[in-house]
């Protein structure tokens, strides 16, 4: 009778140390099963969860077209691709290249005396001219031909040379440059508020409905 008496204080006392939870540790066996309540703690605000009415389930559900763009250099392309990998979204990329324009233009014609010999010049050989703008440095100035690339205006420039017209040079009015477009060909509902809502500097070109089907050959980003 004592052994009995003996063994049921022994597990009574292990049972009391166990929904402790002294010996979760060695038991493997939790004494708060599967309840949990350190979830429970660690909720942020669990009174503002709400469920999605219907509609916007639904809006959140459906897919549409977005393009960002279009963007000046790779600069400004890697810096929105960066911020799309920051909201979550990846984006396919379409390039285009921008032809520079050279010019075949005369020295800087400071002198007015000197700048009327010019134009009676090259009005006498019926050649077109007209001022030189964009480069305030090289100015004033006489344009004589415009190119889209330094290339042709070298040849140009030659070929004016040949005809006795010096004092000439090839300058870069506007250099060449590579313009993007970045294309989310299935963004839902909830990605396209998102990015829409953005206020990062470099999505500041906005997002809009995609204008065309993105080419095959687009490349991914």
């Amino acid at each position: 009778m004592r052994i009995v008496v003996v063994v049921l204080l022994a597990v009574n006392a292990l049972f009391f140390i166990w929904s402790r939870g002294w010996l979760d540790a060695v038991t493997g066996l939790p004494a708060q099963g599967g309840r949990e309540p350190q979830r429970v703690a660690a909720q942020q605000h669990p009174e503002r969860i709400q469920p999605l009415a219907a509609s916007a389930a639904v809006a959140a559900a459906q897919r549409s077209c977005l393009e960002l763009g279009p963007l000046e250099g790779d600069a400004a392309l890697a810096a929105a691709q960066a911020a799309l990998k920051t909201a979550g979204a990846e984006a396919q990329v379409r390039s285009s290249e921008q032809a520079g324009v050279w010019v075949v233009a005369t020295i800087k014609l400071a002198d007015p005396e000197f700048r009327a010999r010019k134009e009676a010049t090259y009005t006498g050989l019926h050649l077109k001219f007209e001022p030189l703008e964009g480069l305030p440095a090289e100015q004033p100035a006489f344009v004589l031909s415009k190119h889209a690339s330094q290339a042709e205006a070298a040849a140009q420039a030659e070929n004016f040379d040949k005809r006795g017209l010096k004092g000439l040079r090839v300058l870069a009015l506007k250099a060449p440059l590579t313009r993007h477009t970045l294309v989310i060909n299935q963004a839902d509902g909830l990605l396209a508020a998102k990015l829409k809502a953005s206020k990062d500097a470099a999505l500041a070109a906005g997002f809009k409905a995609c204008s065309a089907a993105p080419a095959a050959s687009a490349a991914n980003s």
